[in-house]
Order: C-alpha cells, then sequence, then structure tokens
C-alpha cells in the first residue's frame, strides 16, 4: 500500500485525501475529516442511527420460537 504525501498548509497537515462529509481537504489530525466539526457531525450520525452496519438482524435473546418453549417446557416436568 502507498503512503499519501502529506503537505503542509498553514501549521495543518493534510493527507491529500478529500474530508468524507464536506468533501474539503482532510487534516492528519482529524482523519478522515477535516476538522472536529466534521467529525462530530459523523458521530452524531452513528448516535442517532442514521448510519447501519449491513447485515441479517439478530433476534433479541428473550424472542424464542415455539419449538425452544416446548422443549423449555418439556425440562421443567
Amino acid at each position: 500500500m502507498t503512503e499519501k504525501k502529506v503537505i503542509s498548509l498553514e501549521g495543518a497537515q493534510l493527507t491529500g485525501r478529500k474530508c468524507v462529509m464536506c468533501k474539503h481537504p482532510a487534516i492528519v489530525k482529524y482523519r478522515p475529516f477535516c476538522s472536529k466539526r466534521c467529525a462530530d457531525l459523523d458521530l452524531g450520525k452513528w448516535l442517532n442511527e442514521s448510519y447501519v452496519v449491513g447485515g441479517t438482524a439478530q433476534g433479541d435473546e428473550n424472542d424464542f420460537s415455539s419449538d425452544q418453549v416446548i422443549e423449555i417446557d418439556q425440562l421443567d416436568r
């Protein structure tokens, strides 16, 4: 994997990539974002469940199928 060249601009080190939120040049300190604001906006989207990780939903641990309930009832006898 090749490293991106780090460019210094007014004391901020740029990654050579764009911020994933606003498309401004990303800064190494907040990588992959350009600022704390963009990083916080992204975090807020995760916390508000605007983003989701793909995959199938898992059932709750307390959800039982009818077959499982019968088996549990039979164990209590």
